[in-house]
């Protein structure tokens, strides 16, 4: 095939004007829906949510307390016998101004086991915390499709994706039936190399396409695995993203105490955009005195929030 020079500088030229003219105008659509960027913008809020582990205090209670004073909405609890806790959890949550964010997984066996026996105590027991999860008006229960370290395991093929959505069908039925939703995070490459980023995670949500299926985004793990934090979000989307987790981003403590590495601007500008209004949790240890580092990480998140 021959170029013609001139003929590709002037479709060139062209398109270039178009984009001038179109670009802004394109920009200011959110997903195609008509939606601004400044009307998405307007309805994102950085909620923040500790898991049970995060604030100090020797009960429920005590912790409630130390997170109203820091005006923390939300509370992630551990998935495991949670059916048995829905009790002490309403009743801790009385009159406050906390709500269950999301489960943080809890569960048994792992639902791309080879083995039958293992794929139905993930299932079952799943359906258990979900059940509680709905009582406890969560916005969903975190689950791994499979950890490295979890054999024998189904391989790395479209038959098993597949399989996987169909899965995930059924636990998303349930989950609506519940008022609540299943949530796939996505991990760090050594730890779960099915699933490492968040497009993959949305995609197989939209693969699914049940309201009872949802992805995460978690920026310790979107540090190793994800080009841009922005990018991630964005491509989950408001429609897909029900959860975000955060710590510092070379040890994994409190954001902050890596320093200047500690920076979540860029993936709080995809969030604006998109319009974010779920949770954003702490799910991270703690290097220093946690009465001085946890209160200080909390305004350095409200800080680059409104940065971006």
């Amino acid at each position: 095939m021959t170029l013609d020079r001139r003929k590709f500088i002037k479709s060139s030229l062209s398109g270039a004007a178009l984009l001038s003219v179109g670009g802004p105008a394109l920009a200011s659509c959110n997903q195609g829906t008509g939606v601004t960027d400044s009307d998405a913008k307007s309805k994102a809020k950085l909620n923040i949510s500790f898991q049970e582990g995060t604030a100090p205090g020797d009960n429920l209670n005590q912790k409630f307390d130390y997170m109203e004073k820091l005006e923390i909405v939300g509370f992630e609890p551990w998935g495991g016998g949670l059916g048995g806790r829905v009790a002490e959890i309403k009743e801790a949550l009385k009159g406050r101004n906390i709500k269950v964010s999301a489960i943080c997984a809890g569960f048994k066996g792992f639902i791309l086991s080879t083995e039958e026996s293992v794929r139905k105590e993930c299932m079952d027991t799943m359906k258990e915390i979900i059940a509680a999860a709905g009582e406890l008006e969560s916005t969903g229960v975190i689950i791994v499709p499979a950890f490295n370290g979890q054999k024998p395991v189904m391989p790395h093929t479209k038959e098993t994706r597949d399989f996987l959505c169909e899965q995930f069908n059924i636990m998303g039925d349930y989950a609506k039936e519940h008022g609540t939703t299943v949530i796939f995070e996505p991990l760090t490459r050594g730890e779960a190399f099915y699933l490492r980023q968040v497009a993959d995670a949305a995609s197989i949500c939209r693969d699914i396409n049940n309201p009872g299926v949802k992805c995460m985004g978690d920026f310790w793990h979107m540090t190793w695995e994800e080009t841009s934090d922005m990018g991630a979000f964005l491509s989950a989307g408001k429609e897909y993203l029900q959860h975000v987790h955060v710590a510092s981003r070379k040890r994994r403590s409190m954001p902050g105490e890596d320093g200047d590495a500690d920076n979540y601007i860029d993936g709080f500008k995809g969030l604006k955009m998109i319009g974010y209004d779920k949770y954003v949790s702490f799910e991270c240890g703690c290097q220093g005195d946690r009465n001085i580092v946890l209160p200080a990480a909390v305004k350095l998140l409200r800080d680059q929030w409104k940065k971006a």
